[in-house]
């Protein structure tokens, strides 16, 4: 456990509180802790023989729990089976009163499977799986065994003489890496977040502010007096509620926590796709960790890997001595970026597995959206492939139907369990329609990550002021396409990493330039259409690049520019909720309106963002380091702008420059508006008046 006494926890306790919003009111967390059953590591009693736990409730056992029907056979086969994994993998249970574990796995290239496991000394052939009937599924029960057991199949192909140890694909706890194992689990679990369950729908639609903190567990905080090792999923859930909560985020995404060999691959290399690591702790413990953030008022969004797997032999890759789940052709089944697998989407047990793999997530642990990781290289036969590397569809195209018809299947499935919650497609190419519904010509995403705003404002911010007046159209462009879809903003993890560099060193200038450069950024990303989403580590200015085997460096919030950076983000966090004008139309034109994109020679951009019910706010920018002094701009209204925020305030580390809590609205035509106000615009600045 952390040393609570130590002065630089002592610290990271402090910076774990942050600051104190404008405005925020919390209600305190449900004081009732999650119980997990199942969870203790079983005793040894014997040399051969485990025991069920003590305690465990029969319940926990039933008898039909994971029977295979001939139902169940059909739904696989014909690739609409959704729940998969209440049939196949590993179940505890009872069989004519004798408690024990049933095994069922898909393996139809075998000519024999065996479970073997630290119940028999790993003996390869000792307990042999019988095959049911033509389905390729193999099946048996071993009594005497219970949660806590490591096993693993061997496999006897019918091909070539290929024998191979698998981990269970269907498994839902594994060993912790370099280990391979697979475990028998019980994954239930007594929740507390039902007032949030009941009550999401609201907190993830359309006009809801959606403000995401996308973080990686193992380098989020680490313990440096205890070897830098990464927080447990139960040590994480009250500091990282904590901090979400006051920085204001609405939800966390966790990058995927499935598991995975390569920690370097940050999980997006994935071999459990019903597993939760088991780096940070149990399935429960991840559980408590989602319970404890829903608690909170905070929603949780996964990373899915549905684009690729890994090599890795205990994996599922050529898992029968065939190309089971993958394609068997390298220039279909094989990625040329990831040196990883593609599945075979055509294959209806694939679809069958994938499909559950996601509702499994969103069954059992309670999440609130899958975010699917590389959809573009899901969607085009020839990504990242040259000339003669790539096979045409059956049209002669590059369109990965099979791909492509999964991928609404997985929405329209998701969407009819679970209208509650939402998909989030991490989609990098001009596809169309990819947020919209499946019965209008759509993907059935509910959002797509805007990767071209996230280029191209990037790409003008990185740019010495003098020069943006040049391209000031990267900036504007985005209003061009900006309601074709449901966006979110990123600024993720990929723009952080391999040398990229962090987000404020990428900006010019000198040290205060810079972080006015990316409190501008920041601003700019709140104003515009669309919801949000941070990196972690970018809210207050990191200086280094991300490193996933290193602790963020909270020290950093002990000088003026990065404490004033995380003030600034509080701010816009609860900005954006507080104000309906700021997220109503995230997704619709009526939410926004230009009131001058074309004052390029002084690098300036003013807009509207307006509510469903009227309200308005003016937000305006100034890209150059040179104080604007009685700038005029127009206004739809008379009265009293405030000025709500104001990138430049000292309590930002800005040069205090502003306009004295706001401005009277004059009778004076500008910008073909009746009114307009005269204002001071700081340098490198973003301000938001609301009248």
């Amino acid at each position: 456990m952390i040393n609570k006494n130590s002065q630089d926890n002592a610290n990271r306790d402090t910076i774990l509180h942050g600051h104190q919003p404008i405005t925020h009111t919390h209600g305190e967390l449900n004081s009732g802790h999650p119980h997990q059953l199942g969870a203790n590591q079983i005793n040894h009693p014997s040399e051969y023989v485990y025991r069920i736990p003590e305690g465990v409730p029969s319940s926990t056992y039933p008898a039909d729990r994971a029977i295979i029907t001939d139902q169940d056979l059909y739904l696989f086969n014909e690739g609409s089976h959704y729940r998969l994994y209440e049939k196949l993998g590993s179940h505890p249970c009872s069989r004519d009163g004798v408690k024990g574990t049933q095994f069922a796995v898909w393996a139809p290239g075998a000519e024999r499977v065996y479970v073997m496991g630290d119940f028999n000394r790993w003996n390869k052939t000792g307990f042999p799986l019988t095959p049911r009937d033509s389905s390729g599924i193999w099946i048996g029960f071993i009594p005497g065994i219970g949660p806590g057991v490591k096993y693993k199949y061997h496999i006897v192909s019918r091909y070539n003489g290929y024998r191979v140890d698998k981990a269970d694909p269907y498994a839902f706890h594994s060993e912790t890496p370099p280990f391979t194992a697979s475990i028998v689990w019980d994954i239930d679990y007594l929740w507390n977040d039902w007032e949030w369950m009941a009550t999401r729908k609201t907190k993830n639609s359309f006009s809801a502010p959606i403000s995401i903190y996308e973080i990686h567990i193992g380098s989020w905080m680490r313990v440096p007096e205890e070897g830098n090792r990464w927080l447990s999923y139960r040590e994480l859930a009250p500091k990282l509620a904590r901090y979400v909560s006051r920085m204001g985020f609405t939800h966390v995404e966790f990058m995927p926590i499935t598991e995975h060999p390569f920690y370097g691959s940050w999980g997006y290399q994935t071999t459990g796709f019903f597993s939760a690591t088991s780096r940070f702790g149990t399935p429960q413990d991840l559980m408590y960790l989602i319970d404890y953030l829903h608690q909170a008022g905070i929603g949780v969004i996964l990373d899915w890997v549905p684009s690729h797997f890994p090599s890795d032999e205990h994996g599922i890759a050529y898992f029968d001595g065939t190309h089971l789940y993958e394609h068997a052709n390298p220039q279909q089944g094989f990625h040329p970026d990831w040196g990883s697998a593609i599945f075979n989407y055509g294959r209806h047990e694939i679809r069958s597995f994938l499909m559950s793999s996601a509702m499994f997530w969103l069954d059992r642990y309670h999440a609130d959206g899958l975010r699917v990781d590389a959809v573009a290289s899901m969607l085009y036969l020839d990504y990242s492939r040259k000339e003669g590397e790539w096979i045409p569809n059956c049209y002669g195209g590059n369109e990965n139907l099979e791909a492509i018809d999964f991928l609404k299947r997985f929405n329209t499935e998701v969407y009819k369990n679970y209208p509650d919650v939402q998909t989030y497609a991490e989609e990098s190419t001009a596809w169309s329609n990819v947020s919209r519904p499946v019965d209008h010509g759509g993907l059935g995403f509910g959002f797509k990550w805007d990767m071209g705003w996230m280029h191209d404002t990037l790409k003008y911010l990185a740019r010495e002021s003098v020069h943006r007046k040049y391209h000031h159209n990267e900036l504007s462009f985005r209003m061009i396409y900006a309601f074709s879809e449901n966006f979110v903003m990123p600024l993720s993890h990929d723009e952080v990493v391999h040398g990229k560099g962090a987000l404020v060193s990428k900006m010019p200038g000198d040290d205060w330039q810079k972080f006015s450069n990316l409190r501008l950024l920041f601003g700019y990303m709140y104003a515009q259409p669309g919801k949000k989403l941070l990196f972690m580590g970018g809210e207050w200015g990191q200086w280094q690049e991300w490193k996933h085997d290193m602790s963020l460096h909270w020290d950093q919030l002990h000088y003026p520019p990065h404490d004033g950076m995380q003030r600034w983000v509080t701010d816009l966090n609860f900005l954006y909720r507080r104000e309906a004008a700021l997220h109503e139309g995230d997704c619709h034109s009526g939410g926004f309106e230009w009131v001058d994109c074309n004052d390029w020679a002084a690098s300036l951009f003013s807009f509207l963002r307006k509510s469903d019910t009227g309200e308005t706010i003016l937000v305006v920018c100034n890209a150059t380091p040179v104080p604007r002094p009685n700038y005029r701009i127009g206004v739809p209204h008379s009265g009293f702008w405030k000025e709500l925020l104001n990138s430049d305030a000292t309590i930002y580390w800005g040069s205090g420059i502003g306009n004295a809590g706001g401005v009277w609205a004059e009778p004076t035509l500008s910008q073909g508006r009746p009114y307009s106000l005269q204002i001071l615009l700081p340098p490198l600045s973003i301000l938001f008046f609301k009248g």
